[in-house]
Parts: C-alpha cells; structure tokens; sequence
C-alpha cells in the first residue's frame, strides 16, 4: 500500500485544511486533484514562509465562522419547523421531503444553514413529527423538530387515489346500475293480469 505524502496547501480545501497547511493525503488524491488543479504543491520552507500571512487570514476567517455557527446551534436548539403535505389516507406523502426542503425552510426562518448540513439518512415520506440532526463540524451538532402535517384531514383522504407515477388523482365516481329486469317485469306482471281477466 502506498505511504502517504505531504503536500502544501496553497488555497483552503475543506475538511482539508486551509492555504498553507502542510498535510499529509493519498498519492491518488494528490496526482489526480490536488496537483493537477494547483491547489497544492510540494512543501519547501521558502514557500511556506511565503504563505505565513495568507494562511493567519484564512484561520482568522475560520475562527469567525465557527464563533458564528456555534452562535446559530444555540439559537437553533428549540427551532421546530412545520412543513404541509399532501398524503394518503395512511399519513404516506405523495413524494417525499428531502434536504434541500429543510434547508430552504430554515433559511426562509433567518438559520444560514446549508444543504450539507441537514443529516438525513433518508428523506421523510410520512406525516408527523420527526427530529433531523443539523451538523457543521464533528463536534458543530444540533438537532431540530421537523412536523410534517396533512393538507388536509385523514378522515377526508379514504377515497384518495394514485396514479402509476404516484401523483394524487380525482377518485373515480361510482355509476349507478340499474337492475335491468325491474322495468320488464313490472310490464310482464301486467300483461298476466290483462290476459287473466280476459278470459275469466
């Protein structure tokens, strides 16, 4: 297996490092990314000494980030957030509620919340009440409440309908059927009695 090697970062790479951090990363990594790209090269102290200034700036923009994100956890750790859908009778959602719902939801409510940061191992496709961790780093972590409601009552949803797409569908109207030989015996019974009588 090969070693790993070291290489400078000459611009911030997340989960990385940032702009002159000396890192140590996969030979694959580094010859078909890294490298090719110019976001980092080999490590020498002249270059490193050139990036002293540039590498002070980039960790004092990443302390300010996490001072502002650890800010946003503490405002977020009562935040619940209501979404209404349209389901079936079961509570079942007529597509689902992913990610990028959440995301948008929090941020329509002042949290600056990406879509990466919504931890959610699968989308929601039922009603009710949900918890949906929000995580910026390994130890940036909160959790909010996510309440999935109906457009509309349960009770009113037992005729609902799909269709093969899964799009919500009109019910189909039930035909009244008449017993074809009411009618027809009602005149029979009739022309009986005429005939009865007649000959009597």
């Amino acid at each position: 297996m090969a070693k790993n090697i070291e290489l400078l970062l000459l611009q911030s790479v997340e989960n990385l490092g940032i702009v002159g951090d000396v890192v140590k990363v996969k030979p694959g990594y580094a010859r078909n990314y890294l490298l090719p790209h110019g976001i980092a090269e080999a490590p020498t102290d002249e270059k490193i000494e050139s990036l002293k200034e540039a590498r002070a700036k980039a960790q004092a923009e990443v302390e300010a980030l996490r001072a502002a994100r650890e800010e946003l956890l503490g405002r977020m750790s009562e935040v619940k957030v209501t979404l209404v859908r349209s389901c079936n009778d079961q509570g079942l959602l007529y597509g689902s509620v992913t990610q990028r719902d959440l995301a948008d939801a929090l941020q329509e409510a002042g949290y600056d919340v990406g879509t990466r940061s919504v931890r959610m191992s699968q989308p929601i496709r039922r009603v009710g009440e949900h918890h949906i961790p929000i995580q910026f780093e390994k130890d940036l972590r909160t959790e909010i409440t996510v309440v999935i409601e109906s457009d509309q009552p349960l009770e009113e949803r037992d005729e609902m309908e799909i269709d093969e797409e899964g799009n919500l569908v009109e019910p189909k109207k039930k035909k009244d059927v008449k017993k074809k030989d009411d009618a027809p015996k009602e005149e029979g019974a009739a022309e009986t009695e005429a005939a009865t009588e007649a000959t009597a």
